[in-house]
């Protein structure tokens, strides 16, 4: 009994130790973490229009999505890592379309530079498209074949979208917000409000934060160091080289297909997600293009030369 008692104020006296050591760990670890609240800017441009961000809103609705994007530490690593790949593709179609390059950081803020990318609203792929606004801009949205998942036919139809935006509102801002909440709902909130400028309209919380987003998230962007974001090169998503196989008519089995191609059916589905089901049905002989990658360029090596599509990203 006396030995249990000795046994039983031993432990104690242990976990209290124990519990002091955690306690001053604790507490010199919050002394070690520091946050800091970045500064903003009196002004930023977008397409080459300038946002004063003087007035109280402006300044506190930029410095809410600046501060967010900062702190939202693990979207915004993937969103760099991932625009390393994708940014190559994209930006050229923007500039040979003649839509300002800024529009690359609606992307970013609409998917992350996700090509799977699923809202709960069921819009889909990179650019987030709903199926029937897909359709309307020349992509085919079926069981079988979904092209907003294709990365290059859904950055066309974005374009097209966001000049027919401009040509409505003469402001490449406003056309950013309408991409939020539809033409028709900036135009006639212009009308009612007495406004010119959708960021100084009342608007859902969505699209009141939405080109702010897209102005914070272009600010990070240009300089991740800045804020705290260390990146070198080789952590980068890199691009990977692949090849065009034109299909004209059905195939019935993908998996069987992508074998006779030299790649596996999950490779064949993950540079072509715009292939929604294991068939290609074509019974009209549509021309299809069928990216296969390069199985000397899949891999992260000693022998690979690391890409990077903006110096300023990395550290290195």
């Amino acid at each position: 009994m006396k030995r249990n008692i000795r046994y039983s104020i031993l432990l104690c006296l242990i976990l209290c130790n124990v519990c002091s050591v955690c306690a001053q760990q604790s507490s010199k670890t919050d002394f070690d973490i520091e946050y800091c609240i970045p500064d903003v800017p009196e002004s930023v441009t977008f397409a080459g229009e300038t946002i004063d961000l003087t007035r109280y809103d402006m300044y506190e609705r930029y410095e809410r999505e600046l501060t967010t994007v900062c702190y939202m530490h693990a979207t915004t690593m993937l969103t760099i890592k991932r625009a390393n790949r994708y940014m190559p593709v994209i930006v050229p179609i923007l500039q040979r379309e003649n839509i300002p390059t800024d529009f690359i950081y609606l992307v970013a803020i609409e998917s992350a530079f996700n090509p799977l990318a699923v809202s709960p609203a069921k819009a889909a792929g990179m650019w987030q498209f709903m199926p029937a606004t897909a359709r309307e801009y020349g992509l085919e949205v079926n069981a079988d074949i979904d092209e907003r998942y294709n990365v290059e036919k859904a950055t066309v139809a974005a374009c097209k979208y966001l000049r027919n935006a401009y040509e409505k509102y003469g402001s490449w801002v406003d056309a950013a917000a309408s991409y939020n909440a539809g033409m028709q709902r900036v135009a006639k909130e212009r009308e009612r409000q007495g406004v010119e400028s959708a960021l100084d309209m009342h608007l859902v919380d969505e699209t009141s934060r939405y080109v702010f987003r897209i102005l914070a998230t272009k600010q990070v962007l240009e300089k991740p160091s800045n804020y705290g974001f260390k990146i070198k090169a080789r952590q980068l998503y890199q691009p990977i080289e692949t090849k065009t196989v034109k299909v004209t008519s059905t195939i019935d089995d993908l998996a069987e297909w992508a074998k006779r191609q030299g790649v596996t059916y999950k490779q064949l589905k993950d540079f072509n997600p715009w292939l929604r089901t294991r068939t290609l049905p074509d019974k009209s002989g549509k021309l299809y293009h069928v990216a296969i990658p390069l199985k000397s360029d899949m891999y992260y090596n000693s022998q690979r030369k690391y890409k990077t599509y903006n110096p300023k990203w990395v550290i290195d």
